[in-house]
């Protein structure tokens, strides 16, 4: 049975589709082919449009394909209702797919995580602590340093979601039928 994998920003021309391609190379590295990743925004802003020129130039820049192709939308409930994993850059965009995930009969959606929960050098948020700690910042205002500095990130995170994805697969192949 095909995982899916959503990653969520706000326009959907950087951050997403950045760890959109980052993900789905590692997730095919570590042989975990029945994992479908895509990305999409919380605005319909950039609908549209492509990759961002400095998020393809970075990408390219560490031997990634650069999101040729690729069409910023806007995420909506259904989509949201079909991915077995969400993943949110930032608090609000947390926010926003919790309430398109909330179902009027109080059943479990999609399992919604902060990208960067999955980085082990991230802070930890709990104990009244915010989200926001483990914000991606959007490195659209910036320079390429914050093109190379979202990268960072999203490559510090990665290998545990892949580690969150194989866990999760595990336990559906093991789960009675």
């Amino acid at each position: 049975m095909t995982y899916r994998v959503m990653t969520v920003c706000t326009g959907n021309i950087c951050r997403s589709p950045m760890a959109e391609i980052v993900l789905r190379q590692a997730l095919d590295a570590a042989g975990l082919h029945d994992v479908v990743v895509d990305s999409s925004g919380v605005s319909d802003e950039e609908r549209g449009n492509p990759v961002d020129r400095r998020a393809r130039r970075v990408l390219a820049a560490h031997g990634y394909p650069v999101g040729d192709g690729h069409r910023a939308h806007q995420v909506t409930a259904d989509e949201v209702a079909s991915r077995d994993l969400l993943l949110p850059m930032t608090a609000h965009h947390a926010r926003a797919l919790r309430r398109l995930a909330a179902a009027p009969d109080g059943t479990a959606g999609p399992e919604i995580r902060m990208f960067r929960s999955f980085d082990p050098d991230a802070p930890r948020v709990g104990d009244g602590h915010s989200e926001h700690l483990l914000d991606v910042d959007d490195p659209w205002y910036g320079g390429m340093e914050d093109f190379e500095a979202c990268l960072a990130e999203i490559e510090a995170a990665v290998p545990g979601v892949v580690e969150h994805v194989r866990h999760e697969l595990e336990k559906r192949s093991s789960a009675p039928a």
